[in-house]
């Protein structure tokens, strides 16, 4: 609201009443507040800040109040919804709202603020993604002064000065933006009549305008527009904006309009997604590397791509073998992984010899996959020999001095330490890492292109972060995921759970700069699993599979609720429920009875399973053995008998039965009070609920769909609000957050609120009801992919299943024929063209989904292009695309496919030179206006080849 030096004249010492209005429709209970940082205004303590009354005026509901301060005031403030107690139930997001009152405003006069609630949507073109990349230009426009008006109203008895101000972050070059109106100061609707706003800086466009307070009638009807040179314009979408003033009152001297965001069609744009390690080029050693991201980035703008989408690429060495290869398992979250040097960028004076090797082991690692171990192995054997050379010109100079005292590594060993040279070689390691990946990425905002980074959800319990701040962790337990799409029997990452609570003591500063370190290099980051920070899936640190866990935090059932619901054998419910009856059975009709797989597992065997690991309990029930009585404890025990060959069937299968065993129960005992219990996921499942009684079950049934569905919500939504903000407050980095899997009610309301973009996958349908998504229907806020790095790319999902394909065929393409049996080109065409076509603001595309639109790059088997299985704990990443960076910027073909697609669906597009037929260039300019209204649900029809010998040309799209 910063007047930003409008006026000018002398300066009094009479109060100023100054009103504050905002429509804002609120719940009942709710009020709105306003604090801010002056003591008038509650010196940002929400308790004494200034309660807002509602008033109806037509649709909407206004809500206001007003003080007295000095003409001299100034400040910030922000609104507030608050409950009967002002207790703060939501915020605005966003900067803080500044109050600067007009220089000679005289004692007595009235100043209003009509204000609009800062959502978290607003804040996007703010964020650097869009004000250093996409809109750099718009943001390096020059800032103009306008002149003061207070003299003319020092003359004007009965005017008011109206002060238009809005936010409006793409411009293009001679452009400006304007505000027409009825009234002739506003130029009665046309434009070129209209009032020019003066550039303010930071995307904010404003300019008085002196009216006759006879000139207003209740509503003033106006609107935003933009106004180039050669006389085009473009106007605001939607209804006319409303300049309201209450006819009851004497109308103020000076009304501040802040009218948030110009209304335009939303950006859309779209992005090319790809593991760092994934990239071959004609240069790199192996793997992928940093500088291989600047042909990356060059390929993405000719295909019409505005961002590159990577996995993690912290260092994960720490076991010093190929499971290291996972990369959302970092040794530390802010080192860099030695895997993506270039080492031939090492020096520009590198030996023969040394360019010989790197030659060498160019060709022996130009595998079909990554060999992780070697690669890793090579790359730092010949670092080390550069090092020899190089190190004291490197680590002497003034750019690593500075790479150095940023980032305060010698607080951490002495240079008089034993082993300092083999440390400073770690440095001179990270420091190159640095300066590669920061040489891509100021490539990457210079081409208009966004770098998206990726936020892992959890750190290795070995690594650096545990050992450094073990306080912040819960060293005891383990991070997972309950059962979903991905993995039906859930998953257990091993991380160790945060401790939020410490945490949270000093403002959740590892989390900050872990986001200030990643804004180094990124615009952009995709928070992992973002469900952890409503709730973690938390699991004991005994356990290996991911099914007996419970949420943190959770409200969990006490025991003496359970008592009143007469719910009380608590062992028999928390205990594994191994009756004898399931073990020894050996008359395999009883499986028609008992219904049990374990009784056909052990009933063969049963005295050898008894006497290893189970002792007699109460009833003609088993335990299991102290020795054996968690996961670890049994894979221990397993390997052991296996060692000695004692074990009559295979290791694994017996290790999965015995756990099934182990997880046979319906309550979970918390550990850290005995008094409390989580009921078991899917505890229906169970032999050990099947055996109860009717009542039991029915409470049971209840309580647990109130644990996992009801009673979380509010907490979790709390808990969100908490540790969200701070990320997103800790950088200017675009934020989306992977909202995949058993979803709360409570994420996409706070997800919208914080202005958080989602992701969607056509195959995991966020609908219930749906089994495909209908990316015509997608929110504005969101990505959308049609697949992603956790499941099987477009071609493998298609030709994996051919039921599901023909029901895919039937209900999504809209034809009654047989699917063709191959992903071929035209299925990648039309499911690709649905997700550009989607109103969400980005389409982000596995390189792999866009190769399947020529079928060249579709002989390689389908599912090797897969990057990870989520279903296996020990999943080796390492694919890599089988064309080179260099191949696909020659491929003129597959980028005209590609660039027919984004430009096709309305979405902006980097601006680039192309070459015509005739030789000349021309410069194609950045689209970033109109967008096209997303389609529905396009139907295509498919003539009878399609199911036979691929012909494109006989195909009607």
């Amino acid at each position: 609201m910063a007047n930003l030096g409008l006026f000018s004249g002398t300066k009094t010492a009479k109060s100023v009443n100054v009103s504050f209005r905002l429509p804002y429709y609120t719940q009942w209970g709710q009020s709105l507040l306003v604090c801010g940082s002056e003591r008038v205004l509650g010196s940002w303590d929400v308790k004494k800040g200034l309660l807002l009354s509602p008033v109806h005026q037509g649709e909407e509901l206004i809500w206001g109040g007003s003080i007295s301060v000095p003409s001299e005031f100034s400040g910030e403030y922000s609104y507030y919804v608050v409950d009967d107690k002002k207790s703060v139930l939501r915020w605005e997001m966003g900067k803080k709202r500044k109050l600067v009152l007009p220089e000679g405003i005289n004692g007595g006069e009235h100043v209003e603020l009509h204000d609009l609630w800062q959502a978290g949507g607003d804040a996007i073109p703010f964020r650097s993604a869009f004000k250093d990349v996409i809109f750099r230009r718009s943001w390096g426009l020059n800032i103009e002064r306008p002149l003061g008006i207070q003299n003319k109203l020092d003359k004007e008895v009965d005017a008011v000065v109206v002060h238009f101000k809005i936010c409006c972050p793409d411009v293009e070059e001679e452009t400006s933006v304007y505000v027409i109106g009825s009234n002739a100061k506003l130029g009665q609707w046309k434009v070129q009549d209209g009032l020019k706003l003066n550039y303010a800086g930071y995307s904010v466009w404003q300019a008085d305008a002196l009216m006759q307070k006879g000139d207003f009638p209740i509503k003033y009807p106006f609107e935003y527009c933009k106004y180039g040179k050669a006389g085009n314009f473009s106007l605001e979408t939607g209804a006319h904006r409303d300049l309201s003033i209450d006819s009851s009152k004497v109308p103020p001297r000076y009304i501040f309009l802040s009218d948030g965001m110009m209304r335009e069609m939303p950006w859309r744009g779209a992005g090319v997604a790809l593991p760092m390690f994934s990239v071959r080029s004609e240069a790199d050693l192996g793997v992928g590397e940093f500088l291989d991201l600047k042909l990356l980035v060059d390929w993405a703008v000719v295909s019409g791509f505005h961002l590159v989408q990577l996995l993690p690429i912290n260092d994960t060495s720490v076991h010093g073998m190929w499971w290291d290869s996972y990369p959302y398992s970092s040794l530390s979250v802010f080192a860099l992984h030695p895997l993506y040097l270039r080492v031939e960028a090492l020096s520009e004076n590198l030996p023969e010899t040394i360019k010989k090797e790197i030659q060498e082991a160019r060709e022996q690692l130009d595998g079909k996959d990554v060999d992780y171990e070697a690669t890793l192995a090579t790359k730092l054997s010949i670092a080390k020999k550069v090092f020899v050379q190089e190190k004291d010109l490197i680590l002497n100079s003034r750019s690593f001095q500075k790479y150095f005292s940023e980032n305060e590594v010698e607080k951490l060993v002495s240079k008089d330490s034993l082993h300092h040279d083999i440390i400073r070689f770690h440095y001179y390691i990270q420091f190159h890492l640095h300066t590669q990946l920061t040489e891509a990425a100021e490539y990457a905002r210079k081409k208009g292109v966004i770098l998206k980074g990726d936020l892992p959800i959890g750190v290795d319990r070995n690594s650096v972060d545990t050992w450094v701040y073990p306080n912040l962790f819960r060293m005891n337990t383990s991070t997972g995921a309950p059962p979903d799409y991905f993995d039906k029997n859930g998953q257990n990452w091993g991380f160790p759970t945060y401790n939020w609570e410490e945490m949270s003591k000093d403002n959740y500063a590892w989390w900050r700069a872990r986001l200030t370190q990643m804004a180094k290099y990124f615009t952009a980051y995709r928070i992992d699993h973002i469900l952890g920070f409503f709730r973690i899936w938390e699991l004991p640190e005994h356990a290996m599979t991911g099914l007996i866990g419970k949420f943190r935090p959770s409200i969990p059932l006490s025991k003496e609720e359970l008592e009143r619901e007469g719910i009380w054998d608590f062992d028999r419910l928390s205990l594994p429920y191994i009756r004898q009856e399931f073990v020894q059975v050996t008359d395999f009709s009883v499986l028609a009875i008992w219904s049990t797989l374990l009784m056909e597992t052990f009933g063969a065997s049963w005295t050898f399973i008894v006497s290893n690991f189970l002792n007699d309990y109460q009833k003609g029930r088993y335990v299991f053995k102290e020795d054996c009585d968690t996961e670890k404890k049994i894979a221990s025990k397993l390997k052991m008998l296996a060692e000695k060959s004692m074990l009559l069937e295979s290791e694994d299968k017996i290790r999965r039965d015995l756990f099934d065993l182990l997880k046979n129960i319906v309550l979970i005992r918390d550990p850290e009070d005995e008094s409390k219990f989580y009921p078991r996921f899917n505890l229906e499942d169970t032999s050990s609920f099947q055996d109860l009684d009717d009542h039991s079950k029915n409470v049971l049934k209840r309580l647990y769909y109130d644990y996992y569905f009801h009673r979380q919500e509010n907490l979790w939504r709390q808990n969100a609000l908490k540790t969200l903000p701070a990320l997103l407050d800790s950088s200017d980095m675009l934020a989306c957050g992977e909202d995949l899997g058993l979803i709360p009610a409570c994420v996409h309301p706070v997800m919208q609120e914080l202005g958080l973009i989602g992701l969607r996958i056509q195959r995991m349908s966020s609908e219930p009801d749906l089994e495909f998504g209908i990316p015509s229907q997608y929110s504005y806020m969101t990505v959308c992919a049609p697949s992603c790095h956790d499941c099987s790319t477009l071609r493998a999902w298609w030709e994996e299943d051919e039921e599901r394909r023909c029901r895919y065929f039937k209900n999504v393409v809209g034809s009654d024929g047989i699917p063709p049996s191959r992903c071929v080109p035209e299925i990648a065409h039309f499911v690709l063209r649905q997700h550009v076509e989607a109103p969400s603001m980005w389409a982000i595309f596995p390189l792999q989904d866009l190769l399947a639109l020529k079928e060249e790059y579709t002989t390689r088997p389908a599912a090797e292009e897969t990057i990870n299985d989520p279903t296996n704990p020990k999943h080796y990443w390492r694919y890599r695309v089988h064309v080179t960076l260099e191949s696909l910027m020659n491929d003129k073909e597959l980028i005209s496919s590609i660039k027919g697609l984004v430009r096709g669906s309305g979405r902006s597009h980097p601006s680039v030179e192309e070459t015509d037929e005739q030789g000349n260039q021309e410069t194609i300019v950045m689209i970033t206006g109109k967008h096209q209204a997303a389609k529905g649900q396009e139907k295509i029809s498919f003539e009878k080849q399609l199911t036979g010998v691929p012909r494109p040309e006989t195909y009607v799209l």
